[in-house]
């Protein structure tokens, strides 16, 4: 049988990938590899929250269709917004997802007939260029450079770009720079798609994970916001819920009331006990999110120290779990570099490459491994001299 021509332009995700080659390495070489590519949060939730999954787990009515929402959930979402971000949400502008991602996927369904355009930020994230493909949509990408903070430049995009465009995914803090995004940033955003009547699809999964300056915000927070988009939020990064699955989305209620229409075909909601968690999680969440984003703080500082004492200079990344590294010139692309580097190091890092062309110089790290490891792998750069021969014949 013939596959649809849309798989075409989907690829076997670079992670898969990555832990084959991983595999390959640990088997012809017996070594460990260190790991610093799937940013899967090592972090577990708080006790109460797995005990809250464990005990209405054990209720039989609660494996029924979750068709409706816990009204409980719903309401601990709205004083969560109200509290953390000063956004007032009403219940008509929240939809429980099964993990934010799910939206990431399914929005341009909702928006985007074939040819339309999805503006991008590149690099990016996978499921922001699979979703447009997946919808038959085309890419529109947006550099990110170094020289500008890593932030989009709204005036380098073109007018045909402008008009094509119906939709636009943006992210900050920022998978995978570890940028944020200035208040003056997040206003010409709002202006930006309000003049040129786009939908602004805003996910602020790394909102807890900001390690310098005034606390993430909500996209939402801002004047003129919910008119122009939505915003996806994330149990996973802040609450050690990844492997849960469970994310909000929220912002203008046309798209909301859209988005429930499409996932009433397409499943029966969130399992009860997960959702109980949820609520769990956002009564008891002060404490551990801020215990979280200080272990990802320290993590980063040390390998900031570790790696550059090594040879590799490190920049801290502002927010989120992820560092974002440049590779040194010698080398073609970010791939031969990450290749080079599992073999004579037995580190794994992803190559910047698989996240958009503005990667070719760079690898992202996730910091989701401990402090021994960060050590270790710190050890095998200054034992191998990987980055200390580069400095030898530059000299």
């Amino acid at each position: 049988m013939d596959i649809a021509r849309r798989m075409d332009f989907l690829q076997t995700s670079v992670f898969t990938d990555l832990r084959a080659e991983k595999e390959e390495f640990e088997k012809n070489t017996r070594t460990r590899v260190l790991d610093f590519t799937l940013g899967s949060p090592d972090i577990p939730p708080a006790p109460s929250v797995i005990q809250t999954l464990c005990i209405e787990a054990r209720h039989p009515g609660n494996y029924r269709y979750a068709v409706d929402p816990l009204p409980e959930l719903i309401e601990a979402i709205q004083k969560w917004y109200q509290t953390r971000y000063r956004v007032h949400l009403e219940q008509d502008e929240i939809c429980l997802l099964q993990g934010s991602q799910e939206a990431l996927v399914n929005l341009p369904l909702l928006y985007c007939n074939p040819h339309d355009g999805i503006l991008i930020q590149d690099p990016y994230y996978p499921a922001y260029v699979d979703a447009p493909h997946i919808a038959q949509a085309d890419i529109i990408y947006m550099p990110l450079k170094e020289e500008n903070d890593f932030l989009i430049d709204f005036d380098a995009i073109d007018e045909e770009s402008r008009r094509k465009a119906k939709m636009m995914i943006v992210c900050y803090p920022n998978n995978p720079t570890g940028a944020t995004a200035p208040d003056w940033f997040i206003e010409k955003l709002i202006r930006f798609a309000h003049d040129n009547e786009i939908l602004v699809v805003y996910d602020n999964a790394y909102s807890d994970l900001v390690f310098e300056g005034e606390p993430g915000q909500s996209f939402l927070s801002f004047p003129g916001a919910s008119e122009v988009g939505v915003e996806l939020n994330s149990f996973s990064k802040s609450y050690g819920m990844a492997g849960a699955r469970l994310g909000v989305l929220c912002g203008n209620k046309e798209v909301i009331a859209q988005y429930k229409k499409l996932k009433s075909n397409l499943d029966y909601g969130i399992f009860i006990p997960v959702q109980y968690a949820g609520i769990t999680a956002l009564k008891i969440g002060k404490d551990i999110v801020k215990k979280t984003r200080e272990t990802y703080m320290a993590r980063r500082e040390l390998i900031e120290k570790e790696f550059t004492a090594a040879g590799w200079p490190i920049h801290l990344p502002a927010g989120t779990m992820f560092v974002w590294a440049k590779i040194p010139d010698e080398y073609e692309d970010s791939y031969t570099f990450a290749k080079k580097l599992l073999n004579d190091t037995g580190i794994l890092v992803t190559p910047g490459n698989a996240l958009g062309e503005e990667g070719r110089r760079y690898v992202r790290l996730a910091l989701v491994v401990n402090s021994f490891t960060i050590r270790q792998a710190a050890k095998r750069l200054m034992e191998t001299r990987f980055f200390l021969e580069h400095q030898d014949q530059n000299q």
